[in-house]
């Protein structure tokens, strides 16, 4: 993979913001909230979406190819998918598919709702600190192949059970699906069980929700019933940085997704990530990215 420059814009609303676009659910077989089915060049979120220039989803996205290799920028990377390989696009992202490769196999999608509350945990879904690309060796893609093959097949299959019972049926056979995922994406990363320990991931959610009006890592803490320090040593034995960093990149992230994709004035990047103060947030930028946000915003343009 390598760091791509951004220079073409994205698919900017009338805010000049990056626009979101939502689970397609008109679009799913009798409603539910997953699809699944073979992924060509003619795939699509939704009706109004550009999918060769800069977006958001809402929702999950995971690619597996059965070609390659195939170039999909992840939040300022550029991956290169082979054949065997699979993308995980997480929600809030920022993404772009290739004008130039074709895309050969099948493309899985889920709203973050549809699995339960004990199955999200289990299965990592909001593990950002992890790739989105993911290389099984065979063995793995062998049960990856078959697991989502049997997804697909109850996924179709909307006349042999009544609606509430192929919904559940579906959970299950995703939850199966994803916990063989999550596994060969903790393998990947030599990640700890400690990446699944409750109180980090619900100070990450915490972050998710907030990181654009909170910065105070004693706010989190106090808001999640948490001491300091038990936020502290939980954080750090989940990423290996401390809450006030983690906060921060989430936060840097962010800037950089407006800046290098939108027109926002310099200024109101920096309220949209909680710096009303345009001299702050350029002076937070340049100490966590060693530029200017001026500058990072010509660098990708």
């Amino acid at each position: 993979m390598k760091d791509t420059g951004i220079g073409d814009g994205g698919d900017v609303g009338e805010s000049g913001r990056i626009r979101t676009f939502p689970f397609p659910a008109e679009l799913s077989l009798s409603g539910v909230g997953m699809q699944v089915g073979p992924m060509d060049d003619r795939r699509t979120w939704h009706a109004d979406v550009p999918l060769e220039r800069v977006h958001r989803i809402d929702f999950h996205v995971v690619m597996l190819f059965d070609h390659g290799p195939v170039t999909h920028m992840v939040d300022f990377t550029e991956y290169e998918a082979d054949t065997g390989d699979l993308l995980w696009i997480r929600p809030g992202q920022v993404h772009r598919f290739s004008r130039t490769t074709g895309y050969r196999g099948t493309v899985l999608t889920m709203q973050p709702g549809f699995l339960p509350r004990e199955t999200v945990e289990a299965t990592g879904l909001y593990r950002y600190d992890l790739p989105p690309l993911l290389r099984p060796d065979e063995p793995r893609l062998v049960g990856l192949r078959a697991s989502l093959a049997h997804l697909e097949r109850e996924y179709v299959d909307t006349i042999t059970l009544p609606p509430g019972l192929h919904t559940a049926v579906l959970r299950h056979s995703l939850t199966a699906f994803l916990l063989r995922l999550a596994h060969l994406a903790d393998s990947s990363a030599e990640a700890s069980p400690s990446h699944h320990d409750t109180t980090f991931t619900r100070f990450r959610d915490a972050v998710e929700r907030e990181f654009t009006t909170n910065h105070s890592v004693s706010a989190y803490a106090d808001a999640l019933g948490y001491s300091r320090r038990t936020l502290v040593r939980a954080v750090r034995a989940a990423t290996g940085e401390t809450p006030k960093g983690f906060i921060d990149k989430r936060v840097v992230l962010e800037a950089k997704r407006l800046l290098a994709h939108t027109d926002l004035p310099i200024g109101r990047v920096g309220a949209a990530v909680g710096f009303p103060d345009s001299a702050n947030f350029s002076k937070f930028f340049q100490l966590h990215t060693g530029t200017t946000p001026v500058a990072f915003r010509a660098e990708m343009r």
